[in-house]
Parts: structure tokens; sequence; C-alpha cells
């Protein structure tokens, strides 16, 4: 037999060599073969969860091995507990208890089995059987050799346990995942507002494309809702169990976008001090929405195309492609087609993408979708801000917000909701900080040809504000539906202000006269 210091070195090169258990318990059952007399090697847990013992894996010979579970009578982990197993020993169920009582599952009767007990900072955590076919095959000689196996096997142990436990927390972390994508965004494409009335023609196209594999461009202004239609793509079809990743391309640093899309090996660059997986591969099975396309540097367009292609990527520093089984959607607010003649969008990038392209409407050529929207954000951001019940909304208030053109689109409604609630002192919503567009582009004439449209000075702007909104109150300032209540302040304030600002009301009006 190889003596001791050579053995303990072997067995530990063969269980660490592999991060598959499988395959280590294999490798160390054919070294212990050669050693002695062996049919089995069974690495097993004590599983309190359960209240049994659980075969983790296992090597053999075509042997009859225990059942994968087996349930402990009641108050036998008390009893393994008490008794403190530390030393390896070979089986006795003459003169073992607990072993006696678990002969008939554990088939022992017939067979020598030797185990040794596996501990991680004292603690018992489970064990590693050796088996021979008939009694009496092992002596006291192995039991010392033996001992060589507790530290490496139940180091191997202690890491499979920690990946199940893993893998058990990516469960369910996976199915809170598909939950929320459910409480979130129910049926996808059935459950954007608008979807029915001014995005009707945009979600039949979302349910056209969904089901297919086709790579998407969604075209439209800033601020128009373009993620949530990628977000429809994505949970409409059947990827949808899988990753959506979105990057925004504007937003990363031009020196690190190879890094974030496409990865890097350790030692790339300085810093790389572990490798790193990309976007890409974070996305794999699944969805990547790359949003503001338009604003990719060229370099990181040629490499996109790649991806595009081959279906595969290369990490920064690294020599092997990467294949990933992935679904692109992108998106942009300029005029990609423009940016290919100016030469700063690759011409080739640019048919790879727009094989299904999306428009996505302002809001102003889909006014009828307001209503919905403000109704939707103020619920919304009633919930966000611990408003209790949502207010209502003023009459007329709605319409004022339809006959508004809405450059920001649905992004700015969301913001304007917000503000308004923010500022919202009882009574329903009014939204007068908002006018008509007619109305708008008459107050935002000022002296000066080279003027901008709209004020510049801060006294200008709170002075065509406040002269709006003493328009609406029919130029009352004090009580109900009066200018101060409608603007959030003291009435004493307000006159202040119009005192400052220059602004004739009632009071002082009657004064010049």
């Amino acid at each position: 037999m190889t003596g001791r210091d050579e053995f303990t070195r072997e067995i530990t090169l063969r269980i660490c060599g592999s991060l598959e258990i499988k395959e280590s318990l294999r490798s160390a059952f054919e070294y212990l073969k050669e050693q002695f007399r062996l049919e089995a090697l069974v690495l097993f847990v004590i599983d309190e969860r359960l209240g049994a013992v659980r075969r983790i894996d296992h090597a053999s010979e075509n042997v009859a091995l225990p059942p994968q579970l087996i349930p402990l009578p009641e108050g036998m982990l008390q009893k393994i507990a008490a008794r403190n197993y530390s030393e390896p020993f070979i089986v006795d169920i003459e003169k073992d208890e607990i072993l006696g009582a678990l002969a008939p599952v554990l088939k022992i009767e017939g067979n020598t089995h030797l185990i040794v007990p596996l501990r991680i900072r004292g603690e018992l955590i489970g064990g590693l059987t050796l088996q021979a076919s008939g009694e009496g095959r092992y002596g006291e000689e192995l039991l010392e050799l033996a001992g060589c196996l507790a530290e490496p096997f139940a180091i191997a142990l202690a890491n499979t346990l920690a990946h199940e436990e893993v893998l058990r927390y990516q469960a369910i972390l996976l199915d809170d995942k598909r939950f929320l994508n459910r409480e979130l965004y129910g049926d996808a494409a059935d459950g954007i507002i608008g979807g029915n009335t001014g995005l009707r023609n945009v979600m039949e196209m979302v349910r056209q494309v969904a089901p297919l594999n086709s790579t998407v461009l969604i075209l439209g202004e800033t601020g128009t809702g373009k993620e949530m239609i990628a977000n429809a793509i994505h949970f409409s079809s059947p990827r949808k169990n899988g990753p959506f990743i979105t990057v925004n391309c504007g937003a990363l640093p031009e020196n690190l976008i190879d890094s974030e899309l496409f990865g890097h090996e350790r030692g790339a660059f300085t810093g790389a001090v572990a490798e790193s997986r990309g976007r890409f591969e974070r996305a794999d099975g699944g969805t990547i929405f790359l949003d503001e396309i338009g604003e990719l540097p060229l370099n990181a367009q040629v490499r996109l195309l790649r991806v595009l292609q081959n279906r595969e990527v290369e990490r920064v520093g690294g020599k092997r492609p990467i294949p990933v089984d992935i679904r692109v959607i992108a998106a942009t607010h300029r005029n990609l087609q423009s940016m290919v003649a100016e030469g700063n969008f690759r011409e080739d990038l640019w048919y790879r993408l727009s094989g299904f392209p999306i428009m996505v409407p302002p809001v102003r050529q889909r006014k009828e979708d307001v209503p919905a929207l403000t109704r939707y954000f103020v619920a919304v951001r009633s919930r966000d801000l611990g408003i209790g019940v949502p207010p209502s909304i003023a009459p007329g208030a709605l319409q004022r917000l339809m006959e508004y053109d809405w450059p920001g689109n649905v992004r700015e409604l969301e913001n304007l909701v917000e503000r308004e609630l923010i500022l919202h002192r009882g009574g329903a919503l009014t939204f007068s900080t908002i006018l008509p567009s007619s109305e708008q582009k008459d107050m935002s004439l000022v002296a000066g040809n080279n003027r901008s449209l709209y004020p510049l000075n801060l006294d200008e702007a709170n002075a065509v504000h406040i002269t709006e909104v003493l328009k609406l109150a029919k130029g009352k300032i004090d009580g109900p539906g009066g200018a101060a209540e409608l603007l959030g302040i003291n009435p004493s304030t307000l006159r202040s202000r119009l005192d400052k600002l220059g602004i004739l009301y009632r009071r002082n009006r009657n004064v010049a006269g």
C-alpha cells in the first residue's frame, strides 16, 4: 500500500482536481481501488431540513446502493448529534444502535462499511462511506489511512452544498422574477396604455414579431415609451422567462463600452483583476435591449455587427469566441439613415438592425391616450409618494392636458403629474401650470428678434406663469379656487410676489386707476 504522505497528496489532487463532485468522486474511486478492496464510494449529508440522510453522489461498480433519501426515525437526529461521530470507524450493527436501526435500508448486511465523518469548523455535515463486498474486509491499518480522506472530502462536500444553496436561491429569484413580471406587465402586449387606441398599430406589430427571434428597431422621439415596447416584445415572446438586459448606449463611457458590452478577461487592462461577463453574455437565453443605439461609437458598432452576424462575443483580452443565444432589440430617437449618410453610423449595421422597424408615435399624435395616461400616473405616483387616496382630477383639467403638445411626450406627462402631486394641498388636481399650445405660443413671444421663444429670465418666467394662473382664477387671489390656492402658496406671499414682478391685480389696479 502507498505511504501516508503520498496517499494524502494523491487523493487531495484527485478530489480537488475538478469542480464537478461526480468527476472528483470517480477519480478518487479509481485511485482508492488500486490501494485496497473497494466496490462503492458514497458521499452523503445529514439533511436536518428534511430529517433524512441524503446521498449527494457516488462512484461504484454495479453494487446495490441505499436509496438516495433515507428518512430518519423521530429522535434519530438528536441521537446522531449526541454520538458526536468524529473519527473513521468500521460499521458494526451489533454494537452501534443508530446504524443497527438503519441497517435494513442502508443495505449493510453481508458487506463491510467504513464511514469517514466529515466536519467543517467542528460541525458534522455528512460522511463518506467506503464499501466492500463480504464481511471483515477492512482492518485498523485502513482506518488510519482513511483519516486522510476527511479534510479534502469535507471541503468538497461543503462546496457542493454551497453550490446547491446558490442554485436553490437562483430558483427562488427566477420564480420571484416571473411573479413580478406578471404583476408589472400582465399580458405585456395588452397591458400597455393606449394599446387599443393610439398605439394599436404599434401593438399589432409587437404581436406579429414577438414570437420570432427577429432583431427589432424601435424608433421614436425621446420619452415616447420605447423601452416599454421593448418590454412588451420580450415578455410576449418564448424568451419571457430569460433575462431582459437593458443597455443605455449613450450613458456608457467610451473607454468602458467594449468591456461593459462584451466583457473582459483577467489582466486585459489595468484594474481587470478578475474576468467579467459583458451584457451580451448576461442576456444569454433572453433579450438585450440597446437603447439609444445611435450613440454607439463606430468601433463598438463593428463588434456589435459581429455579434448580430455570428451570435457570439469575444471578451476584451480574450482569445476564443463565446456563443450567445440572444435576441437584440435596439431603439433610438435619432435619424440613423442621416447618420449613415454623414458617416457616423455603419450602413451594414443599419441594414442588420432595421429588418423590422417599429415607429412609436409621439403623444401629440395620440392625444386620445392622454386621459388614461394621466389617471395611471396619478395612481402610481400617489402610491410612490405615500398618498393614501389619489386625488381626483378637476373638471376641464384633462381637456387642458389634451390641448397641450407634449414636446417631452409621456416622460413629460409623468413628471408633470409627480410635480402636481408634490404641490397638491387638497382638492382636485387642476394642472394649471399647463397651457394649451396656442396660448403657450402667444405667451412665449417676448421683445427682440434674437430672444428665445420662452422666457430666459426667471422673473419673466414667474410673471408669465402667475399671470396665467390669475386668469384661470378670474383675478381672485384668496379663498377656494383663488390663485394662491392654485399655486399652493400663502395669499400674502402671492401679493408680495405680484408687487415685486409689477403684475397688476385687483387691489393695485384700483390704486392705479
